[in-house]
């Protein structure tokens, strides 16, 4: 004799199905948070060990301190975000990346119709 296994979720009520999901998903979310974390950690391990052999390396390190520092609340000030925007787009132009020259040509170009 065969047995259908019983699927429980058809058994509660619409309120524990949804409190179940969210516990699923948060729990998800927080594998995903500390995988995270730990690739995170790796990556810092990495850049502490490996110097900078390069002024474009040097960036890169820079770059990544940098997002850093965006996602924290002294970042969320209109002056820093143009700040660390600015600052980022200078890496990227100085390392060459036509896109970035682009983007530095046509904001000088608005600048200096500005200013006449």
């Amino acid at each position: 004799m065969k047995h259908n296994p019983i699927v429980l979720d058809e058994h509660r009520g619409m309120a524990a199905q949804q409190a179940t999901e969210i516990r699923r998903r948060l729990a998800e979310v927080e594998a995903d948070q500390e995988a995270l974390r730990q690739r995170r950690t790796e990556l810092e391990k990495f850049l502490l060990d490996a110097p900078a052999s390069t002024w474009l390396e040097a960036a890169e390190k820079a770059r990544y301190l940098i997002g850093l520092l965006a996602t924290t609340s002294m970042a969320r000030d209109p002056r820093r975000q143009k700040l660390i925007a600015g600052v980022l787009d200078d890496f990227s132009r100085l390392a060459g990346n036509p896109a970035a020259d682009a983007l530095h040509a046509s904001t000088s170009d608005s600048d200096d119709e500005v200013g006449q």
